[in-house]
């Protein structure tokens, strides 16, 4: 083959336009898995009532239903049959790949229990451990009565399952 003036040119670049090319091709995959890889982190979801740090703290036995308002502000739902209960209901759910269910990680109801002259008597954090009710202040297990039949349909409402 002898090289004239026309086709000189196109060789000597032809090796070079080929790199930029591999290279603009390398570059453009790389920009595609860094825009594509925060869909694979988890996120998590937090669902009604977030209790501020210390807040259980502040709410001793007898403090008056005023007092838990302030410093817990309004129940999520309100029990009137034998006293009052206030309940405070959360979710926190996790959802570890994009486009997959979420899955619950805790859920937690937190009552406080008031006398007939509106005084605090008790207070309550349930949650679920081992996939049973548990109060986390007393660290026990209530046992099947009254009680129980208020706290199960909550967990059930707040499940979505």
């Amino acid at each position: 083959m002898t090289m004239t003036r026309e086709t000189a040119p196109a060789l000597a670049f032809r090796p070079a336009r080929a790199g930029r090319w591999r290279a603009a091709r390398v570059a453009l995959a790389m920009a595609l898995g860094c825009a594509l890889l925060p869909a694979c982190t988890s996120e998590q979801f937090q669902k009604g009532y977030i209790l501020p740090p210390g807040a259980l703290e502040q709410i001793p036995i007898g403090a008056s239903q005023d007092q838990v308002l302030i410093v817990l502000g309004t129940p999520s739902t309100v029990a009137t049959l034998s006293g009052e209960v206030f309940y405070y209901i959360s979710q926190r759910s996790e959802r570890k790949v994009a486009f997959m269910n979420p899955q619950i990680i805790d859920q937690r109801v937190i009552a406080v229990y008031f006398d007939k002259n509106r005084q605090v008597v008790r207070l309550a954090n349930y949650g679920m451990q081992d996939g049973r009710i548990f109060d986390f202040i007393s660290r026990t297990t209530p046992t099947s009565g009254q009680e129980m039949s208020y706290l199960a349909p909550l967990f059930k409402l707040i499940s979505f399952r």
